[in-house]
Formats: structure tokens, sequence, C-alpha cells
């Protein structure tokens, strides 16, 4: 009795292996920390300047300097918590052996821009 082997084949994308599959959940990951870094980065930025011509523009009104400082305070302490949770993160990835995680170059690339 002989067997035969047999492929599947059909319409599709062609299965992954293992390690591709990592590597493209690797890429993956890394792009999407990338662009929700650089977003927050921006929308905290955004929040201070508004915060900062808001303290600027309030005319010495008590209440409106102290929303302005509360938001002031509150924009750069989020601008803080990102710069060192991607520090953090890129410390850890290091330590695992990761290479590269937070690349942006090399996640715009990736994303063929």
């Amino acid at each position: 009795m002989k067997l035969i082997a047999y492929t599947l084949e059909g319409p599709g994308k062609i299965p992954t292996t293992g390690i591709e599959a990592t590597t493209m959940l690797e890429k993956l990951a890394s792009n999407l920390i990338g662009v929700l870094t650089i977003v927050a980065v921006l929308f905290f930025v955004i929040q201070i300047i508004f915060a900062g011509y808001s303290f600027i523009s309030s005319g010495g009104d008590e209440k409106v300097m102290e929303t302005s400082r509360k938001k002031l305070t509150n924009g750069v302490l989020g601008l803080f918590i990102v710069v060192v949770a991607l520090g953090l993160g890129s410390l850890i990835a290091k330590l695992l052996g990761l290479n590269n995680v937070f690349d942006i170059n090399q996640m715009f690339i990736n994303m063929g821009l």
C-alpha cells in the first residue's frame, strides 16, 4: 500500500511559518506602538500649547489661570509619562534581546512611506 501526500491549494494567502508569523507580529506591534507614541506626543504638545495660550490670555482671572495651570501640568505630566514609558519599553526590549523595537525610521519604511 502506497501513501500519497496531498497539498492543500486554493485561493488566498499562502500560510506562513511560525517564524514568519512571529516576525510579522513583532513588526505590527512595533508599528502600532510607534504610531501611538507619535500621536500621544503630538496630543500632549498641543495640550501644552493651548494651556499656555489660555494662561496668557486669562487676563488675570484667577479661575481661568487655575484651570490653565492644571491643564498645563497635566500636559507636561502626560508627555513625561509617554517618554518614560517609551524608555522603559525600549530597555525591556533590549533586555529580552529584541533589537530596534521602536525604530521610527524603519516603521515608516515598513509602511511604505
